[in-house]
């Protein structure tokens, strides 16, 4: 019996191979590449969002309650209902609510009710036309309309508010991350990969967090990189910042997918079983 032993050493580096170690799963860790400033802080790296076809934006015009301003952008100008207040500054033709969307990903009222860039690169601004919106940032588009606004009114009457509905990411996993992929909004002005992660609750030992792919949508097209969460110069990546309409792919591990490393119990079945299936065959061919 102690002669069949022998085929368990022949399994065991197999077993070793396959299980995941701690630095499969942790996060961040250190590394010599991480470049810091003289005063020891990472420094940040936010790419600036541009606008892309088909991107929805959410306009708002604050003025007075009384203003000449407030009476010509009506609702139609506006990404919300009819509104207004009777505080001493109203939003003109009311503000859009934070609606939750469907069941087919988006938000309808947002949809609906929102200045959409057209195959042009052009957002349709009721009253003042069309605005060159592909390419651009917010920021500046928000300045170009302040600006036509301005000709028409009084300066410092108004104000112009021009804005995404949050940032909306998309994390597409397997069968065993069904409660973390989907559609994601984070109303927020940054948010890092990190902090969606943490959001959703964190990876399951079963996601290779060192092949994580993200598809970014920019004016010239989709750029496809790969990023590792387990190196902590990730932080240096201008994709350690999720931009809007981000795609992150979460790739399963070969190991968990040939049924090790998802944890240490089901490792330890797993090997157990092998090991008793290979010496009972051994013992079956010897009497044959």
């Amino acid at each position: 019996m102690m002669k069949n032993f022998k085929y368990l050493f022949l399994i065991l580096p197999f077993l070793v191979i396959s299980c995941i170690t701690t630095k499969d799963v942790r996060y961040l860790q250190p590394n010599e590449s991480l470049v810091i400033n003289e005063e020891g802080l990472v420094p940040y790296n936010i790419p600036i969002y541009r606008i892309t076809k088909n991107d929805i934006l959410n306009l708002n015009i604050v003025t007075t309650p009384k203003g000449d301003a407030a009476q010509f952008y009506s609702s139609y100008n506006t990404s919300g209902g009819v509104g207004g207040g009777s505080t001493s500054a109203a939003v003109a033709g009311g503000r859009l609510g934070g609606g939750t969307g469907s069941n087919f990903g988006g938000n309808v009222n947002f949809y609906f009710n929102g200045l959409k860039v057209d195959s042009n690169g052009d957002i349709n601004v009721f009253g003042i036309g069309y605005v060159k919106a592909e390419g651009r940032t917010l920021d500046d588009i928000t300045k170009e309309i302040q600006n036509k606004v301005n000709e028409n009114f009084q300066e410092g009457k108004t104000e112009v508010r021009l804005n995404t509905d949050g940032i909306t990411y998309y994390i597409l996993g397997d069968v065993e991350t069904t409660g973390l992929s989907g559609e994601k909004v984070a109303h927020k002005n940054t948010l890092t990969i990190t902090e969606a992660l943490a959001i959703n609750g964190g990876l399951n030992r079963t996601i290779d967090r060192k092949e994580v792919v993200i598809h970014r949508k920019l004016p010239e097209g989709i750029k496809i990189a790969k990023i590792d969460l387990t190196r902590e110069d990730l932080m240096n990546s201008p994709y350690y910042y999720l931009q809007n309409g981000d795609e992150i792919y979460l790739n399963t591990r070969k190991k968990s997918l040939n049924g090790f490393g998802k944890d240490p119990i089901q490792t330890l079945l797993t090997s157990v079983t092998a090991i008793t299936t290979a010496l009972t065959l051994y013992t079956i061919l010897q009497r044959l």
